[in-house]
């Protein structure tokens, strides 16, 4: 897979998730093929190639967790691949970046998707419920909070932060609290990067308790192309260091 290959670049092998609904393997398809780069794509659970196997036959490497916060599988499920693949392969040298988010360039794609959906940016008759997969790692979830507060200052009428799983609020959960308190307005803001089982069910949660638009997930944003290419330029330069 590639975006318009550079000659003499180092390939990025770009880790992703994993789903069984095939509609997530075709947005990622369709996000690594605007990137102009020698691109595999590999894959935690559920789909293939594993990691190792999109890392077979390479000399040299650049992997980034297709993932939009740090959390256990980028910082204990991917370096274990890694380190397990540089064992089967000492020869085998590969440069290991941060996940996507956070990033300011996330917050302008989450706001592409909502003026998609008939949201102005940073209109004061709207609340956003800021949704995430959500994770057991507080870390993680503090990030979309901080995300949060951050977005606030854009102009809504406020921005809260929500959890698909493991952590609360439940995106019903914000949705329903932002219309007892008034709100003009509650649209919900997926911080997902494909659809899926996470993504229909915010959607199906969020109508049901009173949000007027739930905006499509990220995708193939082009602010995502800009994200991920300086991950790969940071990561050439400044690799992050796995352990063991």
């Amino acid at each position: 897979m590639a975006g318009g290959t550079a000659p003499g670049r180092v390939p990025l092998v770009a880790v992703a998730h994993g789903s069984r609904d095939p509609r997530a393997a075709a947005t990622v398809a369709a996000l690594l093929g605007r990137v102009p780069l020698d691109v595999r794509v590999a894959y935690l659970d559920h789909s293939a190639p594993t990691l190792g196997q999109a890392l077979a036959g390479l000399r040299e490497a650049v992997v980034l967790p297709l993932l939009l916060t740090e959390a256990y599988h980028s910082r204990v499920d991917l370096p274990a691949a890694l380190n397990e693949a540089r064992a089967r392969e000492p020869r085998l040298r590969v440069r290991y970046g941060h996940t996507l988010g956070p990033h300011p360039l996330l917050l302008t794609a989450l706001e592409r998707r909502l003026g998609e959906a008939g949201v102005p940016a940073g209109d004061p008759d709207t609340a956003v419920v800021l949704v995430s997969a959500g994770s057991s790692d507080a870390r993680a979830n503090a990030v979309i909070a901080e995300m949060a507060r951050v977005w606030r200052r854009s102009g809504w009428w406020t921005v809260t932060p929500a959890y698909a799983s493991a952590a609360s609020p439940t995106p019903a959960e914000a949705a329903a609290s932002l219309v007892r308190a008034g709100a003009p307005r509650v649209v919900v803001a997926p911080y997902l990067l494909a659809p899926g089982y996470f993504a229909d069910k915010v959607r199906r949660d969020s109508l049901a308790a009173g949000a007027s638009v739930v905006a499509d997930v990220l995708g193939p944003a082009p602010e995502l192309v800009d994200v991920l290419m300086e991950r790969y330029e940071a990561a050439r330069r400044e690799p992050v260091t796995l352990a063991g």
